[in-house]
This record gives C-alpha cells, sequence and structure tokens, in this order.
C-alpha cells in the first residue's frame, strides 16, 4: 500500500473517532421541573428551578389530602385571605368536594346577607301591629328578641374576618430561624420569572432536614407538583417555610415541631438529584431565606 492510500485511511479512521466519542455534553433531557441547558457539562448544572405559582384558576375543588396552606401554597397566595373569602373556620378545615373561591368576593358575587341589611328590632316592633291577647304579645317579644339576636349575630360575622391563624405557644413572636440542613447552596433564590423561589441545599441521601423554626406542621404530602415529598411549617401570623424532595417524611400534620427537631430526610424525589429545597413565605410571598437564616 502506497502511502497516498494510508493517509487516505488514517484520515477516514480521525473522523470516524471524533464522531463516535462525543464531545462530553449532556444531552438534553427534561428529568425534573425545567429542561437541562444545551451544551453545558454535567458537573455545572443544578437541578431546574420550582415551578412558580400556578395561574389563579377563580376557584378550585378540594381533593383528599389537599389542606389550605397546600392550596394557598399552589397558587401563591396568603391562606389568610383565602380562609377569609370562603368563611373557612378558624381551623382552617377543608373538606373534598369542597369548591373554594380564590379571588376576593366582588359586589356582584358578595352573599346577599352581606349586601342587604337586615330589618332590626326597633323597625319590626315600630310596625303597626293589631290588639293582640297577653299571652300572643308574649309570645311575639319572644321571637323579636330571638330574631333581633340572630340578626346581630349575622351582622358580626359579615363585618368581622371569619378566620383567624391559630396562635399556639410554640408559634408567637417572630421565628427565630436556623438552618435546615447542614450542605452547601447550589441554587440561591431569583425574583426572576421563572426563578428559583427559595435556596436548593446539597447533601447526601438520608441526610437529617430539620425545622427551620419553631412551629406547627400544616403539610405533609406529596401533592404539590415539582416538590415531591413535601412539609409545610405555618410558624406564625406571617411566615411559612417549606422543605421539598425529601425521602422520607418523619412528621404528621398538626405536629408542633421546634427549631431543629428532625422533620424528614433529604432525597431526590420531584428533582433530579439529591438536595433541600428550601422556601420561606412570608404572607404568602416568597422571600429569601438567606435574608433571614443566620450567616455560617
Amino acid at each position: 500500500m502506497n502511502r497516498g492510500n494510508q493517509a487516505f485511511i488514517l484520515v477516514i479512521l480521525l473522523l470516524s473517532l471524533t464522531q463516535g466519542c462525543g464531545t462530553g455534553f449532556a444531552p438534553v433531557t427534561d428529568r425534573s421541573m425545567g429542561a437541562r441547558q444545551v451544551g453545558v457539562p454535567v458537573s455545572s448544572q443544578t437541578s431546574a428551578s420550582r415551578p412558580a405559582p400556578l395561574p389563579n384558576p377563580g376557584s378550585y375543588t378540594v381533593n383528599r389530602g389537599d389542606t389550605l396552606y397546600s392550596i394557598s401554597w399552589r397558587y401563591g397566595l396568603d391562606y389568610r385571605e383565602v380562609a377569609r373569602w370562603n368563611n373557612v373556620n378558624d381551623r382552617f378545615q377543608i373538606f373534598p368536594g369542597q369548591v373554594l373561591r380564590l379571588t376576593p368576593p366582588g359586589s356582584s358575587g358578595t352573599a346577599v346577607a352581606s349586601t342587604t341589611a337586615p330589618r332590626s328590632s326597633t323597625q319590626t316592633q315600630q310596625s303597626p301591629q293589631p290588639q293582640r291577647s297577653s299571652t300572643q304579645q308574649q309570645n311575639q317579644t319572644t321571637t323579636n328578641q330571638q330574631s333581633s339576636t340572630q340578626q346581630q349575630t349575622r351582622q358580626q360575622t359579615a363585618s368581622q374576618p371569619v378566620a383567624s391563624t391559630p396562635q399556639p405557644a410554640a408559634t408567637t413572636g417572630q421565628p427565630v430561624w436556623r438552618w435546615p440542613a447542614n450542605g452547601q447552596i447550589i441554587r440561591r433564590f431569583s425574583t426572576a420569572e421563572g426563578g428559583n423561589k427559595g435556596i436548593d441545599i446539597a447533601g447526601q441521601l438520608g441526610d437529617p432536614v430539620v425545622a427551620a423554626a419553631d412551629g406547627r406542621v400544616v403539610y405533609a404530602g406529596s401533592g404539590l407538583l415539582g416538590y415531591g415529598n413535601l412539609v409545610i411549617i405555618n410558624h406564625n401570623r406571617e411566615f411559612l417555610s417549606a422543605y421539598a424532595h425529601n425521602s422520607r417524611i418523619l412528621v404528621s400534620e398538626n405536629d408542633m415541631v421546634k427549631a431543629g427537631d428532625k422533620i424528614a430526610e433529604m432525597g431526590q424525589s420531584g428533582t433530579d438529584r439529591v438536595q433541600l429545597h428550601f422556601e420561606i413565605r412570608r404572607n404568602g410571598r416568597p422571600v429569601d431565606p438567606l435574608g433571614h437564616l443566620p450567616r455560617r
């Protein structure tokens, strides 16, 4: 074989090797909530952002496992407002099949009881009445008094917020925050549209996840798309915190927890790597956890 043929064969082999070996970039896949970046090495990629609050549909039918807190979280609403719009009791109890409104009552949608002022007992007593026996008059007086009491109750209910936040001893005052996990931050908070609504903390499968402040567990489950196994804690009238992607949840709804109590184990449910996604929401709005956690 002459040198010309040998050179030609060598070029062909080099071209084949170049096409077969690849460049070391990750394929474009979407195993979490958003697509990976094209052409970015795997080592430099972090998990995709958590989903932004869903568009408000105006109403929501409660499913089994939902809580007022998880529904409000899903749509980026303040649970206290949702409770007030729906006359939910002060224990924030809702039931499967119940239809909740997710917007403030408008003038056209306001209940008749709150738009039509009831006639007062004074007006009723001033209306002309035929002469009656003493027994009939006593019965009428009793009826009027009962009617007046019911009307006053309805008026007070319409003029005052129906729901108020329970304040057990562990959730009074401002939260004293601590870190929920020991790993390094791999993704920070972002206010950009579609940005991360909390921080992502790296770790190993099974690492402890602890309560970041005293409070009450108000959600423990996997019903919110993109969060995997999720725990939400109510700390006081303003603050909620969330702990996502756990491999195991170790608490139940209504459990009281103290800062540092182990509530879950780190995992990768709902994402593509082991991590803790941690959020703090103030009055229903995401805030940067690094503005509240102690420096380390």
